[in-house]
């Protein structure tokens, strides 16, 4: 371990990351995981052995986010729980056209209205922790809560809205000594963003915009997750924290 690096310990707690059998949400988890945390990841494939990557370190849950009753037996395997990672998000669920009204309701189902169910569901769960400076969520945003993507009005609104609710959830959830925080990525290299970086003049747009001159990777915001939920953190709640190598610098 090089001298400006950070090992942090999360032996024997609990994390459930949702999204996490894949992209950012994988790299949360991995990260949870190497730091000793028992590590829960949901997924929308029926086991972990269909997805073409090992997951063997982590105990799976399906569930779709934009199923409620999935949603509440999800919760119910936490008696206790540490830190939740609001991560499962989709663009055009189903590969329809967010303008249209019923795909826009959807999007928003599952890229803030889950995070929001997941949270109250399980409150008392998280009310539990014995971790120091306690229990933490995070919820993950982006960069599309700040700008315009035109692409995606339900995604971008939806995203829009995660920030505002860790706001008004870090305020709510204080007294139950559970902190609500969120990070913002950039553009980060995933099965989300594979498409558009797989164009060569739309990968080139991307990288002119970004001060640091290249796409980000899962393992730029994993560490920034794991210092939120620690107790180096303990006196940060409800705010956003950008991870974006300074695409949003330029306004």
């Amino acid at each position: 371990m090089s001298a400006n690096s950070v090992r942090f310990d999360f032996a024997g707690a609990q994390v459930l990351v949702t999204g996490g059998s894949n992209g950012i949400g994988l790299g949360i988890a991995t990260a949870f995981a190497d730091s000793g945390a028992l590590v829960t990841i949901t997924g929308t494939r029926s086991s972990a052995g269909e997805y073409d990557h090992d997951l063997s370190s982590f105990d799976y849950v399906q569930c779709a986010m934009s199923d409620r009753t999935q949603l509440t037996s999800l919760a119910n395997n936490f008696s206790q729980l540490d830190v939740l990672v609001n991560n499962a998000g989709q663009v055009m669920p189903r590969g329809g056209n967010e303008y249209d009204p019923d795909v826009f309701d959807e999007a928003l189902q599952v890229n803030v209205s889950a995070a929001f169910r997941l949270s109250r569901l399980l409150h008392g769960a998280l009310k539990k922790s014995s971790l120091t400076g306690g229990a933490s969520i995070i919820n993950v945003a982006s960069l599309s809560s700040f700008f315009a993507v035109e692409f995606v009005p339900g995604y971008g609104a939806a995203k829009a809205a995660v920030v505002q609710m860790t706001k008004t959830l870090a305020v709510h959830y204080t007294r139950s000594n559970i902190r609500v925080n969120a990070v913002a990525p950039g553009v980060i290299e995933s099965n989300m963003t594979a498409p558009m970086l797989a164009i060569e003049s739309m990968a080139n747009a991307q990288l002119t915009r970004i001060p640091q001159g290249r796409i980000g990777s899962p393992d730029d915001i994993a560490p920034a997750v794991l210092f939120l939920a620690s107790s180096q953190a303990s006196y940060i709640t409800g705010q956003t924290l950008l991870i974006d190598g300074g695409f949003s610098v330029l306004g």
